[in-house]
């Protein structure tokens, strides 16, 4: 009776009206008025102030209300989560992502996951721009950095070093840096968030002769590569040319800003089964050998819950 009660409350609540509380509970209006009554008088205090127009909660009732929204609340998080446990993951998942992450990695990781739940389908955006998740109706956004707004959720993905990498043509003309200091005028190739003026060093603040600015990494590899000066890389990134000779890796004791990768989803408090089933895909496929994977344990929420 209790529950029944507080669910007939909260629809009159919401609907502003008894008769179209009764049509959505399928019952008549007077059970529903004499429900409300009946509720005041075991009670013992008047919920709702009514006149031939309008409804109105008392201090009271307005108290009872969102205790019993939330109630409410919780008993269809909890059958929800009965339910996805029976579920497949299906529907249109919509991700955007860096370009280079979607590329090398993204891509793969996908078409796997889409493979075991074939209910699914998805539109992927690769992007260097940031993302709303909330203004523009995306399932998970993956960003590089901590996202600072505090309506969203962001799990940590993924950690990777950066590297100061050069070509041998480079250094062969403009000479090879072997203390931080010798740094110090080098044509510097910088990435989004680095200083115009300084490198990107941790605990070190060495100026720089800033030649090229750019929001794309692989951008700035090829322009390494080409001989247009020192690019602070993700590893995951140089790494192949490093090992090619393509390039050269400098100063391999210098610390660099990590860079790191976040999934980030709207604050909801019912997680579609196809964002949760993907995220946990996307943890559990994150490559390890080029970069430092956040085990699942390690993983919280960085901003507020939802």
């Amino acid at each position: 009776m209790g529950l029944d009660d507080a669910l007939i409350f909260t629809r009159v609540v919401e609907c502003h009206s008894f008769t179209l509380a009764a049509q959505g509970l399928g019952m008549q209006k007077s059970t529903v008025s004499r429900r409300i009554a009946l509720l005041e008088e075991r009670l013992g205090v008047r919920l709702l102030n009514r006149t031939t127009r309008k409804l109105r909660l008392t201090e009271v009732g307005q108290a009872y209300y969102e205790r019993c929204r939330q109630i409410m609340l919780d008993f269809a998080e909890a059958e929800q989560a009965v339910m996805q446990l029976q579920q497949a993951p299906s529907g249109l998942l919509r991700i955007t992502a860096p370009i280079e992450f979607g590329q090398l990695f993204l891509g793969r990781v996908l078409g796997d996951f889409m493979r075991q739940y074939p209910q699914i389908t998805a539109e992927v955006e690769l992007t260097s721009r940031h993302v709303d998740p909330v203004e523009e109706g995306v399932d998970i956004a993956i960003l590089v950095g901590q996202p600072q707004d505090s309506t969203l959720i962001a799990r940590k993905l993924f950690e990777t070093e950066r590297r100061l990498c050069a070509s041998p043509g480079y250094l062969e003309a403009h000479g090879t840096p072997l203390t931080v200091a010798e740094l110090a005028g080098h044509r510097a190739i910088l990435l989004p968030h680095d200083s115009p003026r300084h490198w990107p060093l941790l605990g070190e603040i060495i100026p720089c002769q800033r030649v090229l600015a750019c929001n794309n990494i692989t951008f700035a590899r090829e322009a390494a590569l080409a001989g247009a000066g020192i690019a602070g890389l993700p590893r995951m990134i140089c790494e192949s040319a490093v090992r090619a000779g393509r390039l050269v890796e400098l100063l391999a004791e210098t610390r660099l800003p990590i860079g790191e990768l976040y999934a980030v989803y709207p604050s909801r408090r019912f997680q579609a089964m196809k964002v949760k089933t993907f995220l946990d895909f996307l943890m559990a496929s994150l490559p390890v050998g080029e970069g430092r994977r956040l085990e699942p344990a390690a993983v919280g929420l960085v901003t507020s819950p939802p």
